[in-house]
């Protein structure tokens, strides 16, 4: 794996749990969140680059797998955003102003798919939108 790969595969796995993070804020991980998820990689992140994993798929298939891993392990949503909040600090460069567009619509997306956004998703969306103004 070259060093853009594992950059590449670091970036889509921190995306994953920014996106649990989103899913998971008012403690359930509901089916329609995971649809919007799934619709949103497919048709957007997909067309990010061609990176690819060591199987040969696509490596913003690993937002997914993350995602999927982490509502596996009931991990905090909390925790989850802070993990991902660390990888943007260190690793701003890689946010270009149209990833972080994004980023947010994604965000928008997952926190809206249920009933719209609750008080505990806008708080956790409100966190990341300080963090990109930053």
């Amino acid at each position: 794996m070259t060093t853009t790969e594992n950059i590449g595969m670091t970036f889509y796995q921190n995306l994953g749990k920014l996106f649990y993070a989103i899913a998971a804020s008012d403690k359930v991980v509901r089916e329609s969140e995971y649809k919007s998820l799934r619709k949103i990689v497919k048709s957007e992140w997909l067309d990010v680059d061609d990176i690819e994993d060591n199987f040969g798929a696509d490596a913003a298939y690993q937002i997914e797998i993350v995602f999927d891993w982490l509502d596996y392990q009931e991990l905090n949503a909390d925790e989850s955003y802070n993990q991902f909040e660390e990888y943007y600090k260190e690793h701003k460069t890689h946010f270009t102003d149209k990833i972080k567009d994004l980023v947010w619509s994604t965000c928008n997306a997952i926190a809206g798919a249920f009933s719209g956004k609750n008080k505990s998703e806008l708080m956790m969306l409100g966190r990341l939108k300080l963090i990109f103004e930053k």
